[in-house]
């Protein structure tokens, strides 16, 4: 990017810094206006992989860091060759050095979003009736833009730190490729700027109720791991006027058939134990019972069932899952097919192995016509010790927040790229201070949302976590 250049998004960024002032809602407090511009600004930067960049949506949180403060030797925009659209940013705030660093992580882009699908433009922030709505709204832009008000905030008052505070806002979380993926191509090319003792990202939220009452607060301690595979059926094909039992088609579906009915065997981890004990102390009637019943041992099968049935987050923590995702097959209308192909993703609990699970999948799909092949490689992280400093101090700003919500541990069930920083031994937990039901936003769907509350609670939740852990 070229100084001219830069100079002139600086400028356009001051001037609609006046103009948001000017239109500020009356109503929102001063530190309330800053995260809604932020959060509003990052929403309407398209970052999907398809047409959009994070390299613009780290520049502007650059921008917005250098008017608050930030001298170029504490902002680091990093470009990885080849990928000019999947820019990073790192941003650092020197404490005393007496403890190592805390970093604090949060990915900058999206999955893909049509708006002939959505009900609303996805790329523009849109608030009714006490939700906000866009792609991103809650993963990840409402905890980026947190982050940037937090590295502000802290700036501007001038906190005694005894560890460096590393804002690092990265690119392609949600891609499977590791091409691009920031944190990966941080830690190996850039790794003393985000070396730390320990890390707070995404991977848990708070639980909402029916009612909108707040249930608890998740923290993360451990993720499963994300293996896809392709499954190939290939043969001669021919003339549909002379169908046989030979149909790739055919032979493919029968063994997705055989996979949709497989469930892996229950595998209660300590993190999943310790949280429906917990919660099972939250809930009541038969949720409650059939929690308790799944932590007997042997653990009841049939309780387990009917957790998995009532919320599908129950029954991912509980097992190893596989799942089609993309089906194709066939190359034209009249002819019998000549090749087949499904992807099949996969999400691993820690300690199961992949070669174990592609035995498993090889022997549910019972058909060597088949031929199943792993794509890449899955990345299994240590599950990060439970540290209790940390979860002292999230107890602690949580009870000035929210005073009688328990803290809930938890294993995540999708992937994030704290697997990458534990596998290199920076211990990485997710908590985020934002509360929401039991959609969760619909993250990855359409209409994502987040409560308005929520987003205004987080930006607070992740400022003073910050602050005890960097200052304490």
């Amino acid at each position: 990017m070229s100084r001219a250049r830069y100079a002139m998004l600086e400028r356009l960024l001051i001037a609609a810094l006046v103009a948001c002032c000017r239109l500020a809602h009356a109503q929102l407090p001063a530190e309330h206006q800053q995260m809604r511009d932020i959060f509003q600004q990052l929403v309407e930067i398209d970052t999907t992989d398809s047409a959009g960049s994070c390299t613009d949506a780290a520049q502007a949180m650059a921008l917005r860091l250098k008017a608050g403060g930030y001298g170029a030797s504490e902002l680091q925009l990093i470009v990885p060759p080849g990928g000019p659209r999947k820019g990073n940013l790192v941003a650092t705030l020197k404490g005393d050095g007496t403890r190592r660093p805390l970093l604090l992580l949060a990915h900058l882009d999206v999955v893909e979003a049509k708006r002939a699908d959505w009900t609303r433009d996805p790329f523009k922030l849109i608030e009714e009736n006490g939700t906000f709505y866009g792609r991103g709204v809650i993963d990840d832009k409402a905890m980026a833009a947190a982050l940037v008000v937090t590295m502000l905030r802290l700036k501007r008052e001038q906190v005694p730190l005894r560890r460096n505070v590393i804002l690092a806002l990265t690119c392609d979380e949600e891609l499977a490729r590791l091409d691009f993926r920031g944190v990966d191509y941080l830690l190996k090319h850039h790794r003393p700027l985000i070396d730390a003792e320990l890390a707070i990202n995404e991977g848990a939220y708070g639980m909402l109720d029916a009612h909108g009452k707040r249930v608890a607060l998740g923290v993360q301690i451990g993720e499963k791991a994300t293996q896809s595979y392709d499954l190939d059926v290939v043969n001669a094909g021919g003339h549909s006027s002379l169908p046989v039992d030979d149909n790739a088609i055919y032979h493919l579906a029968d063994g997705l058939s055989r996979l949709a009915r497989w469930q892996f065997p229950l595998h209660l981890l300590p993190s999943t134990r310790a949280y429906f004990e917990q919660l099972s102390q939250l809930e009541s009637g038969p949720l409650a019972a059939d929690m308790q019943a799944t932590l007997r041992q042997p653990p009841d099968a049939d309780a387990a069932m009917r957790l998995a049935q009532a919320d599908p987050n129950y029954h991912a923590m509980l097992r190893t899952t596989c799942v089609a995702t993309q089906v194709d097959a066939g190359h034209a209308a009249n002819a019998l097919p000549q090749r087949a192909h499904a992807v099949v993703n996969c999400r691993i609990l820690p300690g199961e192995s992949q070669e174990e699970v592609q035995q498993t999948l090889a022997r549910v799909l019972d058909n060597p016509k088949i031929k199943l092949t792993p794509i890449g490689m899955a990345l299994v992280a240590p599950t990060p010790p439970i540290n209790p400093q940390l979860m002292q101090a999230i107890a602690a700003v949580a009870a000035e927040l929210w005073p009688g919500t328990p803290l809930l541990p938890t294993l995540f069930v999708a992937g994030s790229d704290g697997r990458f920083l534990n596998s290199a031994g920076i211990w990485t937990y997710g908590v985020t201070g934002i509360f929401v039901g039991a959609d969760r936003g619909n993250m990855h769907g359409l209409n994502e949302s987040v409560p308005v509350k929520s987003v205004y609670e987080g930006q607070q939740f992740l400022y003073r976590l910050a602050r005890k852990l960097a200052a304490e």
